[in-house]
Order: C-alpha cells, then sequence, then structure tokens
C-alpha cells in the first residue's frame, strides 16, 4: 500500500515488527514543510470526527514539530497566546458573531 505522507518517527521499526517492509525517504525541508501542514490538516479532520484527547495530542505532536522547523520558541509561542487573549479575549463565552452593521446616524449629525 502506498502513503506518500509523513509518519512518526518509530512507526518503520514498527511495521518491520509485523513482518512488513517499510519503504521511505529522508524529506527535504521544502517538502518536510508540506508534509507537516498536510499531517496538521489531516490530524485536525481526524479529531473533528472523533473528538478524542489521543486525536488531540498528535495536533499537538504536529504543532510542536512545526515550532522546531520554523525555530519558533513554545515559551515565547504561549507568552502570545496569552497576550492575544489578554487583549481580544478566548472562546471561554461562545460568542457567535452573526454580523456586523455601521452604525446610523439619528439625523442630527454636525448641529
Amino acid at each position: 500500500m502506498k502513503y506518500n505522507k509523513l509518519i512518526r518517527d518509530k512507526i518503520p521499526e514498527i511495521v518491520e515488527t509485523k513482518g512488513e517492509i517499510a519503504i521511505t525517504h529522508i524529506a527535504t525541508e521544502e517538502e518536510y514543510w508540506k508534509k507537516l501542514l498536510e499531517k496538521l490538516h489531516e490530524e485536525v479532520s481526524e479529531f473533528s470526527e472523533s473528538v478524542d484527547e489521543e486525536e488531540m495530542a498528535d495536533i499537538l505532536e504536529v504543532l510542536y514539530a512545526i515550532c522546531d522547523a520554523k525555530n519558533i520558541d513554545r515559551t515565547h509561542l504561549e507568552k502570545l497566546r496569552k497576550k492575544k487573549a489578554g487583549e481580544r479575549g478566548g472562546f471561554k463565552k461562545k460568542i457567535i458573531l452573526d454580523e456586523v452593521r455601521k452604525k446610523e446616524w439619528n439625523g442630527m449629525q454636525g448641529k
């Protein structure tokens, strides 16, 4: 079976313990970045279908790999998250924005 997708580091060993042969290659930086983004979409999709915490852990693992690939410090990332949450809030209030309208003037403008 063909896959052409990014896998966890120990998967080839696991495949071989099952008596199969894992044919792999090491990605270039460009391919790695592309496959990380594909993997992120895959894991988010799987989480959306199952809402399973193991799938959430997979999302986190991919995010950590993205941090490493782009030299993003996780502590700095958490500071940015907290800063944005402080400035704009989080998602705890479950607010849905339905529409934004311009304010109407009551005819008294300029008087």
